[in-house]
């Protein structure tokens, strides 16, 4: 078994086992499940300047969240406080399904993103011309493109059975939520861009560390905005 078919098949067994016990957690990992498989293809496709890069990214992308989320199962204080937050929020079940949606989204992109791209990027930012930097982040934002054909799909088999109100919101106003989340989170990724360059150009590990807490930081006060709280 390859490495993707293992993330998928630990994907899919860990939302079977979230639904089967009435935990709301299931909803972000079934949308990722879904957005890898579209990644994936659309590697396959050749949709991607260096397919070999954007692959390894899907991969090394999906380790920080189960990294996140065994040690939250081992520790919860072990675990990044802003999937600390998402994991404790989701699971106590009292959320509309688009704030847990959107809680394990933030966490991902605002912060697994930036240190999952860093990591990629470093080896060979200072060996890449102006032409092969500039490719990377197209690859970068063609992500965007994918997304956007994951969110309807998400929506109609994830949220809308849950959240009727929103189908009647599509009907007589147009996809709203969609369009919506899908200009947050391209306007998030344009962001976690410049982060993730940030990180890999910067002198010191102090300042890494410096630029990881502010990035956490952050990503905490977007779920805060998410949940309607001050956190």
């Amino acid at each position: 078994m390859d490495s993707h078919q293992a993330v998928l098949g630990r994907m899919l067994a860990q939302i079977a086992s979230w639904q089967e016990a009435g935990d709301s957690r299931f909803l972000f990992l079934e949308c990722y499940r879904m957005m890898t498989e579209n990644m994936l293809q659309a590697v396959q496709d050749g949709e991607f300047h260096d397919s070999q890069w954007v692959d390894q990214l899907v991969d090394h992308f999906s380790s920080y969240y189960f990294a996140a989320l065994d040690a939250y199962r081992q520790d919860p204080s072990q675990s990044p406080a802003v999937w600390r937050l998402a994991f404790d929020r989701t699971a106590e079940n009292r959320l509309l399904s688009i704030q847990g949606l959107l809680l394990g989204v933030n966490a991902h992109i605002n912060y697994d993103l930036i240190l999952a791209l860093g990591d990629l990027l470093e080896p060979d930012w200072s060996r890449l011309d102006e032409t092969q930097r500039r490719q990377r982040y197209e690859d970068h934002t063609h992500v965007n493109q994918v997304i956007g054909r994951t969110i309807d799909i998400v929506q109609d088999t994830l949220i809308e059975p849950r959240e009727p109100l929103l189908d009647i919101v599509d009907r007589l106003l147009g996809p709203i939520d969609e369009w919506l989340i899908s200009q947050l989170i391209d306007r998030w990724r344009d962001e976690v861009w410049e982060q993730a360059v940030q990180r890999v150009e910067c002198s010191s590990q102090e300042e890494r560390e410096r630029l990881r807490l502010a990035a956490e930081h952050e990503a905490i006060q977007r779920a805060g905005r998410i949940l309607l709280e001050d956190l």
